[in-house]
Formats: C-alpha cells, structure tokens, sequence
C-alpha cells in the first residue's frame, strides 16, 4: 500500500495521524498500545479531522526524530525500538514512526508502572489495560495460554466430565483415557495429583465449571424488526463449549428464511442467508473467544435486516479479517483449539476465514463487516436488500416461488445435510416440532426413497438418498 492509500484510510488499531509532535505521554501511550497489539504506524504531519496534509518544517526534521527517539527511550518498558522515516507527500514533510508488535509484553509508561501504565490499542483509541489483560499479555509474552493453565480446585478424578467423554467417543470413535486427557493438555500433575486445565472445565458438566465459568455462554436472540426493543424469541446456551456452537447455529436456522425455485422435477432450495460462512463464524466465536474476560458472553442477534455474532476479546494481533482468503491461523486457546479439531467442529487450520470468505461470494446481496466493539469482536452478515415497507426480504436471487420458511421438510433435510449425525431429538427442538410429529416426516422421507439411516440411532447418521 502506497503513502496515498494510507493517507485515505481511516484510523484505527494499527493506524493514527497527528499533525504535529504529540505530547509527550500521549505518544508514549501511543506506541506502547502498538507494542502491546499488533504493532501499528503513527503519521506526523497529517491532520485526521479533517484528514489533510499539513507537514513539517524540513528543518525541524532531524530534532523532531532526535525528540521522537528520547520520549520513547525515556517513557517506555521494556525498551521499544521503532523505525523512524522521513516521507515526502504533495511537497510536504512527513515522519512515519512504525511500532513493531513487541516480544516481551505487557509494555507499559515507566512513571506510571504497570499497573497505571499499560495501554491497548482499542479501534482507534488508547485504552488502559485492566488486570485481565495485563495477566494476558504476560502470558503471551511466557507463549502460554489462559485455557492451558491448571484448576488446582478440584482433582480430575473428582470431576464431572462423562458428558464430554460421551461427545468425545461419538465424534472421534475413541475412548477419552487419562493418556489421551495428557496428550491434549486438557490435564497436568502437580505433586502427583492429576488436575484439569481451564479448558477441561470448560468442556465439563461439572458445578465448578458453572462457578469458575457462569459467563462461557451463548445469548442467542430473535429480535422484532431492526432494534433490540422486541424479542420474539431468546436462547440461553449453557452447556459445556463443545456443544454450543451447534446449538447456536440450529437457533439461527429456526429463525431465518429459505427460498426455493423448480429446476424440472427438482426443487432447488437456497437459504437467505450465507449459513456455511454463519457455521464458521459461530464456531469461530465459540472457539477463539476470550475465555479470560469474565461477566461477557457469546451473544448472536438475528434482526429482520441482519445476523450478528459478537464474542468477548478482540482479533488476535496476527489475524487481519480483511485478507480473510490468506488462509491466516492464530489460535488464543491453544488447547480448546485442538480439541475442536479433533472433534470435527473447526477445519484444518487456516480454512474458516477462506470458506467466509468463498460463500460470501455466492450471496451478493449479503454485505459481511466486521468491527472492535470495547473489547469484543463482531461480525455481522447484513441483507442490503431488506425492505422494511414489507414482511419479507427482497432478494431476487433467493428463488422465484417465494419463502418457505417453516416448510419443516425442507429443513429437516437441510439440517442432516449439515450434520448428518443430528438426533431426531435435536431435528425436533431445532424445529420447534413435537417428537412425533418429526418422526412422521421421517418415516415419510424414508418412505420416499429421500432418507435413510446407517447404524444405531446413538451412534449411526443420516444418508440423503433423493430429491
């Protein structure tokens, strides 16, 4: 990216203008908030409001740089090493000072230590970092991570964790065994005794994992027209985490919308929305959230207009959603991460923003942004074509014979096409049908020659045999 392209892009977490020398603490604060991040560059020269190039006088360059260089040496710990250029633009004189994301953090003021002093980039402003975040940044700095730490509340042994051996066995075929407990990190010795990881609590039906974790949760909520004023429906998910990215996307597919159109003898059904890249972005949520952040949650909110996904903790430093096809990889939980992989529920690493990306560009009606909001990360899938004159969404590529909604056949076979291992129990709660009444559209798919079933009902999965 040229000085050009630079110039018209807005501030934000790596990026910020000054058109002169900032105060001394406002610049310290400035580039330890980028050592702390993802590293970021800060233009001297250039007003931001309105975006315009002011410049330097050349002849106060070398003392601008000399002045940069000492506040930076004297105000920030441990040492932070910019680079410092001098930048020519519309005949004016520029000074980019580039902050590279820092070793050893937390980086913090000296005056003010580190509990007063050490500063986040957050959007485009400079946040002083609470305890949470200076216990993450140090664990960073150790390359640990919060899901790795050991509970020493409670020996393995004397945990509740059958539920998450049954998943485990179901999804893998193998047995969860104390060696296979060590292998995934999800428990380590201490003096002999074995203890579990935050992130076996977290996989546990166990009450500590409801006391230690009553916020690692799903809010998902059906919300009347384009506000939050009126709910139509809500979702409290508070199983264990292996369990609620599935929950939370089938609470999704009760409450938005599907076309169809007729191709000959067949129906062709599409979903408003972009569901696989929503899976991904749920799953995401779930997985790579900020576990550390305590009293925040999940929370997905379905409008008339929209499907929104926030999650506590903002975008690893490496990650860049807006190079999503890059096939980019950086896992905060470093043991839940694997674990979701060994149970099928994310991909091979580096896939989930490439699979976002390749569907959206099958929806182009459907505009994807993403945002920092405090210190969560938010995605939102939102439909340009919503006319809120109607009832329904304008969409001409939807289909041509209108939405089929609440046609529970039509979904039912949707849902095993997404996961051929759901339960009639789950094919019934997710569409809000009695037992019965989903186990006679069954029997009559199955009749139909459309459905059948491989294994055991515990065990087995569904085959789509027809249309």
């Amino acid at each position: 990216m040229n000085i050009k392209e630079i110039l018209n892009q807005p501030e934000g977490r790596r990026l910020e203008f000054k058109a002169e020398l900032p105060e001394h603490s406002d610049l310290a604060k400035t580039v330890v908030a980028f050592a702390n991040d993802a590293g970021g560059d800060l233009y001297i020269g250039v007003a931001d409001d309105p975006r315009e190039v002011v410049g330097l006088d050349e002849d106060k360059l070398v003392a601008i740089e000399e002045k940069i260089s000492n506040i930076i040496f004297d105000r920030c710990y441990p040492a932070i090493l910019p680079e410092i250029k001098f930048i020519s633009e519309e005949n004016k004189h520029l000074i980019q000072v580039t902050v590279f994301r820092g070793s050893t953090p937390p980086y913090y003021l000296k005056e003010k230590g580190k509990l007063q002093g050490t500063f986040i980039r957050v959007g485009s402003t400079n946040r002083l970092a609470d305890e949470a975040i200076i216990s993450e940044l140090e664990r960073r700095r150790r390359n640990i991570s919060f899901d790795s730490e050991v509970i020493p509340d409670k020996p393995v042994n004397d945990l509740s964790i059958d539920g998450f051996k049954a998943i485990f066995k179901e999804k893998t075929g193998e047995e969860l065994s104390d060696q296979s407990l060590r292998k995934l990190d999800l428990v380590k010795d201490m003096q002999g005794v074995k203890y579990p990881t935050n992130a076996l609590i977290l996989f546990s039906d166990d009450p500590l994992r409801n006391s230690l974790f009553h916020y690692a949760k799903v809010e998902c909520a059906r919300f009347k027209g384009v506000s939050i004023d009126d709910f139509i429906d809500q979702k409290s998910i508070t199983t264990n985490i292996a369990t609620q990215a599935e929950e939370a996307y089938n609470f999704v597919l009760r409450h938005i919308n599907k076309g169809a159109t007729v191709e000959g003898v067949y129906t062709v059904s599409r979903w408003e929305y972009p569901v696989k890249a929503i899976r991904e972005a749920i799953r995401n949520a779930v997985v790579h959230r900020d576990y550390s952040l305590t009293g925040k949650d999940v929370k997905i909110a379905i409008y008339d207009n929209m499907v929104e996904i926030t999650s506590p903790g903002l975008l690893p430093p490496s990650i860049d959603y807006a190079a999503m096809e890059s096939r980019q990889s950086d896992a905060r939980n470093k043991v839940i991460a694997p674990v979701f992989k060994r149970l099928g529920i994310i991909d091979q690493w580096g896939n989930g923003l490439k699979l976002i990306a390749d569907e959206m560009k099958e929806y182009p009606n459907i505009e994807l942004r993403w945002r920092e909001v405090g210190l969560s990360f938010q995605v939102q899938f939102i439909n340009t074509n919503y006319n809120p004159n109607t009832d329904m969404h304008v969409g001409s590529d939807v289909g041509n014979v209108g939405i089929l909604g609440k046609d529970s056949e039509v979904l039912l076979i949707e849902l095993i096409r997404q996961n051929s291992k759901i339960t009639a129990k789950e094919l019934a709660d997710t569409l809000k049908l009695s037992k019965r009444q989903c186990e006679r559209i069954i029997a009559d798919l199955k009749n139909r020659g459309i459905l059948s079933r491989k294994g055991t009902n515990r065990t087995g999965y569904w085959i789509i045999t027809g249309s």
